[in-house]
């Protein structure tokens, strides 16, 4: 097992085997998600043989190929994997501008992204200090598989499909790298499952890199600032809550709220339709306080109209959420675009109508094609069907 996916049972029974006392385990496991170091030869607390016998293997979680920087300080990574492949992740420092004028709340990237936003001013326990409050609060976005599987319309990840999943190791390393390109006064504080990739079809490695984040001797990332996103995978939502107890945050991409618009935006709702999943979500192991996010993408012309809205109110009913209005961003290739922001508002005020918690997520990092739904797999051929065949659909419409 790659050394950055063990967690401290499996760095005792290891170090155990070698004769090693049993601290040197928790030892091992701080230096490297605590502090990022994967070079034994710098871990200088341990004893020198320990250190030249340490790693038997490969360490490598990647390197970063290139950073840009949005006029927004937001910041799009690609990572080079070790088998040359290319993913991308992006560190979205949190802003306080302003909404629309007369309009309701444009949210923050951050607050829309993290479904523990209800209770965003610190832990109950008071266990965030003083510093951590005064630190500029940056969501990292990462990734979980080269490419996608799930060809949702809107989204430039699946445009080449699914090359390989991620190792828990690439996932997780994506923050340690991440560490690396913070200005002076900014930490990690949220960290969302919304990059390239669908989490729960990468499952096994997603619930260890959620383990290892958020473990209290490492990077210790409460998991109340863990989101995970879904398009809708139905058994794994019911294993999210079940492993985690609820305590992950749970996104999931709505996006129409009928079967048959769904399917054609989604193709995975014609194996998960809306009836399975909501019951999924209903079942979703809440803590008080926290509210599933429902990430609903407003493409001009297919999911937007008044009627739209109402369908929706009706299918959330008393589930506990909020929505998060995400008009589309420019994906090349579809022939899809955003409605107009009086549609947008129009639309929110409708939900806001009927008592749901719902905002606009400002646009953050689009003019690096850092937003939702612009990450891409580099050099990637197009072969998304499902946009294909939406093409064809507006060209005879």
């Amino acid at each position: 097992m790659h050394p950055v996916a063990r967690l401290v049972p499996e760095w005792s029974a290891d170090l155990g085997a070698r004769g090693e006392r049993p601290f040197r385990a928790l030892e091992v496991f701080r230096w490297i998600h605590r502090r990022g170091e994967l070079d034994p030869s710098r871990m200088m607390s341990l004893p020198k043989s320990l250190r030249e016998s340490l790693f038997d293997g490969a360490t490598s979680i990647g390197s970063i190929e290139q950073v840009q920087r949005s006029s927004d300080d937001t910041r799009k990574a690609v990572v080079r994997l070790h088998d040359g492949a290319l993913i991308e992740t992006v560190l979205i420092p949190r802003t306080s501008g302003p909404g629309s004028a007369g309009k309701q709340p444009i949210d923050d990237e951050e607050d829309a992204d993290v479904a523990a936003g209800d209770d965003d001013d610190g832990d109950p326990d008071g266990s965030e200090g003083h510093d951590k409050k005064a630190a500029i609060r940056v969501t990292q976005c990462i990734s979980t598989q080269v490419g996608c599987a799930m060809g949702c319309v809107f989204c430039a990840s699946g445009l080449a499909g699914l090359k390989r999943h991620l190792g828990p190791e690439e996932i997780v390393g994506q923050v340690l790298l991440g560490k690396a390109l913070l200005d002076p006064g900014e930490e990690i504080r949220n960290v969302v499952y919304m990059g390239m990739g669908e989490p729960l079809h990468n499952y096994a490695a997603t619930k260890r890199s959620l383990e290892l984040l958020t473990h209290p001797e490492g990077l210790s990332i409460s998991t109340r600032r863990v989101t995970v996103s879904t398009s809708g995978l139905v058994p794994e939502i019911i294993k999210l809550g079940e492993d985690f107890k609820g305590q992950i945050g749970l996104a999931v991409s709505l996006h129409a709220a009928d079967d048959e618009r769904r399917t054609r935006l989604m193709p995975i709702n014609k194996k998960y339709p809306l009836a399975e999943l909501m019951s999924a979500l209903r079942r979703y192991p809440l803590p008080p306080r926290r509210r599933i996010t429902i990430e609903y993408t407003l493409v001009n012309g297919e999911n937007d109209s008044d009627a739209d809205a109402r369908r929706l109110i009706k299918l959330l009913g008393t589930l506990k959420v909020k929505v998060n209005l995400i008009p589309m961003n420019p994906v090349d290739g579809s022939p899809l675009s955003a409605p107009l922001m009086d549609r947008v508002f129009i639309f929110q005020e409708i939900l806001a109508g009927a008592g749901l918690s719902c905002f606009v997520r400002r646009r953050r990092g689009d003019d690096v094609a850092a937003a939702c739904g612009q990450l891409a797999l580099a050099g990637a051929k197009h072969t998304n069907r499902a946009i294909k065949k939406l093409a064809v659909l507006k060209t005879e419409g």
